[in-house]
């Protein structure tokens, strides 16, 4: 057993070893109420009901159960005191715990079991049967209300991840766009090529006949380094007409110093490594990989707070390896946006795979290894 799961035991086991003994605590603590509780036995109640409180989001059942146990004991203890007010507090509390996490049904369950503990207990006062009625009422209204003010933010967080699952998907199909733009920019320069290579060697095939070896040599590479291309983005449909494609020719991993000027100019150093033997690559890995590199700056420059970071291009055997890291505090939860979102759309339209998350000595790291086929090699 690793230590990290060791401690995650032990944690449950004392843990839930305490809640178990948190109805006969509470009970004998109010049993002996004639001593008075005492600051220590106030702050140790306090903590024990705290960490009761916190089991009932993850374990609503077991957890609220011994809540009831103990405060039910304790009410019908003292009976004629405010320990009903507590009791009451505590239950709705947990009630309003359980509608913010869990479904309504559910909830409106556990919130009827409540109500009814909540009114037996004050049923069981029999010298004081003329405060039955304005007891039931205020415990009736309180959980009404809690169960609501629960119900409501279940239902705001659900709206809230239906929203982020929509823009997700909307910068998804983005990026799928984006990436369609500049596949057609490197098909329509592939068989721009094609035709001019085709339309020489129709020239000069009677006069010159090694010429026209050469352009057809040029065309078959063309075609086929086009064909590979083609066959590794099949799965990308490109379902709108993008408006003002760009007519320049599509940036790769040669344009990674002009990428760093324009980072250092934003006031951050990028320390640039190149592995291994560099060798030209196929243009959709070319240009994956910079966008990789040119996102991930971006998200150092926004959010990282940092002044410098390493980017390392490693050329193996058969990939090319993509890493960024830096030192600074990494994206604020919930402000990851969606650059990382089109990382894995290229990384995955190319049969790779992308890492991107804390580094091992803070600040965040992204990884991407992209499969370069044999015909590249």
């Amino acid at each position: 057993m690793s230590v990290e799961r060791a401690r995650r035991v032990t944690g449950a086991v004392l843990t839930w070893g305490a809640a178990v003994l948190y109805p006969p605590y509470v009970y004998f603590a109010m049993h002996d109420t004639r001593l008075g509780l005492g600051p220590g036995r106030l702050l140790l109640t306090i903590a024990l009901t705290v960490l009761v409180l916190n089991l009932v989001r993850r374990r609503p059942l077991p957890a609220f159960a011994l809540l009831t146990l103990a405060w039910v004991g304790a009410a019908m203890e003292l009976r004629g005191s405010g320990t009903w007010i507590v009791q009451t507090a505590l239950m709705d509390v947990a009630v309003g715990y359980v509608a913010a996490a869990r479904s309504r049904r559910f909830s409106v369950s556990l919130a009827g079991a409540a109500l009814l503990a909540q009114v037996l207990t004050a049923a069981a006062f029999p010298d004081q049967p003329d405060e039955l009625v304005s007891r039931s009422s205020y415990m009736i209204m309180a959980m009404v209300v809690v169960w609501l003010v629960g119900n409501s933010v279940r239902v705001r967080r659900a709206h809230a991840e239906e929203l982020t699952a929509q823009a997700t998907a909307r910068a998804v199909a983005d990026e799928r766009l984006r990436i369609a733009r500049e596949l057609h920019d490197m098909v329509a320069h592939s068989v721009g090529i094609i035709a001019i290579q085709a339309g020489a060697g129709g020239r000069v095939i009677d006069t010159q006949p090694g010429e026209a070896r050469n352009a057809l040599g040029a065309i078959e590479a063309t075609s086929r380094e086009t064909l590979s291309g083609l066959r590794r983005m099949l799965g990308m449909l490109r379902r709108a007409e993008p408006e003002g494609a760009p007519l320049d020719p599509a940036p790769g991993l040669d344009d990674l110093d002009r990428l760093v000027a324009a980072t250092l100019g934003a006031g951050v150093r990028v320390d640039l490594r190149v592995r291994g033997e560099r060798r030209p690559l196929p243009a959709e890995i070319d240009l994956s990989a910079f966008r990789i590199v040119q996102e991930a700056l971006t998200n150092v420059v926004r959010h990282a707070g940092t002044d410098g970071c390493r980017v390392t291009i490693g050329f193996g055997d058969d990939e090319l390896r993509v890493e960024v890291v830096d030192d600074g505090r990494g994206p604020a939860p919930g402000s990851a946006g969606y650059g990382l979102v089109g990382m894995r759309e290229r990384v995955g339209l190319l049969k790779g795979r992308l890492d991107a998350g804390p580094g091992p000595h803070g600040g965040f790291r992204v990884e991407a290894r992209l499969p370069v086929p044999a015909v590249a090699r």
